[in-house]
């Protein structure tokens, strides 16, 4: 009977952050920033006939966070709303924040919880070497994982250092 072998070593690595990125609009500046700038300097690919940018997002998810506070400002109810874009995110906080019917039915007024708020994008790149990777950023943390060449999480970490927001 054959024996499994092992041919790659995939990593992952995380970098948790001293303080969580302070809004929505400044996590879409760095997200945005590598996806044009394109940092890690990553390479265009194909994968069965479809084209593919060096770098592209996967997938992103932005959840607001909602208190709903009684006359002494207590807290009589939570709302939390998961979003899959920005755009979404943005009008769906302010939609869940002006319904009337959702603030009676808690018994208070609604209120934004900024800080209990999360955000995440998973960026899809393509290494010269062939390596196909995955950067994740969440507001308290980066996750590099699928990657088995460590000169990859060498420049993802070379670049998070110049982010002032990703201490």
């Amino acid at each position: 009977m054959a024996d499994f072998v092992q041919k790659t070593t995939v990593k992952t690595a995380v970098r948790n952050l001293a303080n969580p990125i302070a809004d929505v609009s400044a996590f879409n500046t760095i997200v945005a920033s590598v996806i044009t700038g394109n940092p890690f300097g990553c390479v265009a690919y194909t994968v069965s006939g479809t084209s593919h940018p060096g770098v592209e997002k996967s997938k992103e998810n932005y959840v607001a966070k909602i208190v709903y506070q009684d006359s002494l400002a207590k807290s009589v109810g939570t709302g939390s709303h998961k979003f899959g874009s920005i755009a979404g995110f943005n009008a769906g906080a302010a939609a869940v924040l002006a319904s009337a019917p959702l603030a009676a039915a808690h018994g208070g007024t609604a209120v934004r919880d900024a800080a209990g708020e999360t955000y995440s994008a998973t960026l899809k790149c393509c290494d010269p070497n062939g390596e196909i990777y995955m950067v994740t950023f969440a507001r308290d943390r980066i996750n590099l994982t699928s990657y088995s060449d460590d000169a990859i999480r060498t420049k993802v970490e070379t670049w998070a250092d110049t982010v002032p927001a990703l201490a």
